[in-house]
């Protein structure tokens, strides 16, 4: 009779088996269906990414014939050359075949990494872009530092500080908002280096640490509107949180401060100002051009004015595609990133 007892004590009854397998059921649906909204947001961004890619290519392989003069123009600027010649040269660089077929093997290059060829050098354009691609990546790293890192400090500081200092702070940050980039390079080129001499004027530099030299004026000059509006951004996330009502019940209850801006303010804020700051550093490619021209960096930037005054098909191309894919290669991982961060934008946003 006792045996029979523990073991009855031992087994729950099947209504309660039953209830059990069904809350776990319940557990695991919320986060299934996460899974599966998540992986069909990504998908659709992934499919994004590649229709955007393709309208691009399309847009920048046709608005090159669209312009006025061809490479040959520039070829046989100021020389007399042969129809024979020019047909000649026509073939070599398949100038003789109609638009759509140059599209067709230009697209199957780039898919097999082949960048093709330099009608002005007769260069591998992958070989001429690598070195200027080192220098454009070292600069958009640097800016894109200043930028998170700068405005993320000035602005958590104002948030938390407010006060006549750091509001005399934040009115010189948003002044330098509207500066551009060009203005912007030369007034620190006469001040930093040709009056101080603090910083060297043009050129890359040899090794890290002299590369980092030479990017400061530059990387500065890059990022200073872009500094500014993501401190903006970052003071006015700061603020948000601080009057959020879990947070003045935190400080009610006496819990130290810098432990509820560490636990609560910072950790709310910062996921915003990193998505917007992720695409503010995208768009720090737009103006490195006129940066790497000012300093002389022979970056992409540079190299794609000097290509286009030279009617250099296969170099523009190359550039500009590498531009807009690592816009839009940049914009998606945020995307995804920010999804992944907050399961209302994979879900639709069904949490508001």
């Amino acid at each position: 009779m006792s045996v029979h007892l523990s073991t009855t004590e031992s087994s729950p009854p099947a209504r309660v088996r039953q209830e059990t397998s069904t809350e776990a059921v319940v557990l695991r649906q919320p986060r299934r269906n996460w899974f599966v909204a998540t992986g069909r947001f990504i998908a659709f961004r992934v499919l994004g990414l590649v229709a955007t890619l393709f309208v691009s290519s399309v847009v920048i392989f046709g608005s090159l014939y669209l312009a006025p003069g061809t490479p040959l123009t520039f070829l046989t600027h100021g020389r007399s050359v042969s129809p024979e010649a020019i047909a000649i040269l026509k073939q070599q660089f398949s100038l003789d075949q109609p638009v759509v077929v140059q599209y067709g093997r230009w697209i199957a290059g780039l898919l097999r990494g082949d960048l093709g060829t330099s009608i002005i050098s007769n260069d591998s354009v992958a070989m001429l872009l690598a070195p200027r691609a080192e220098n454009t990546a070292w600069l958009i790293i640097v800016s894109a530092l200043v930028v998170v890192l700068g405005g993320l400090v000035i602005g958590v500081v104002a948030g938390l500080k407010p006060g006549r200092v750091t509001g005399v702070l934040m009115g010189l940050v948003t002044a330098s908002m509207a500066v551009p980039a060009f203005v912007a390079a030369v007034v620190l080129t006469l001040v930093f280096a040709v009056q101080l001499e603090w910083f060297p004027v043009f050129g890359t530099g040899e090794g890290v640490g002299d590369r980092l030299y030479h990017l400061v004026l530059p990387a500065i000059s890059l990022a200073l509107a872009s500094v500014a509006f993501v401190a903006r951004l970052s003071r006015a996330a700061v603020q948000q949180e601080l009057g959020g009502d879990h947070v003045q019940t935190a400080i009610s209850r006496g819990l130290p401060f810098i432990a509820v801006v560490r636990r609560h303010v910072l950790r709310n804020a910062v996921v915003p100002v990193i998505t917007v700051a992720g695409l503010t550093v995208a768009a720090l490619l737009a103006g490195s051009v006129v940066v790497e021209q000012v300093f002389q960096l022979n970056g992409l930037g540079s190299y794609l004015v000097t290509a286009v005054q030279h009617k250099d098909f296969p170099v523009v191309q190359a550039i500009c595609m590498i531009y807009v894919a690592s816009f839009v290669l940049l914009n998606t991982v945020i995307d995804i990133a920010y999804a992944l961060l907050d399961p209302r934008i994979s879900t639709g946003g069904r949490a508001r």
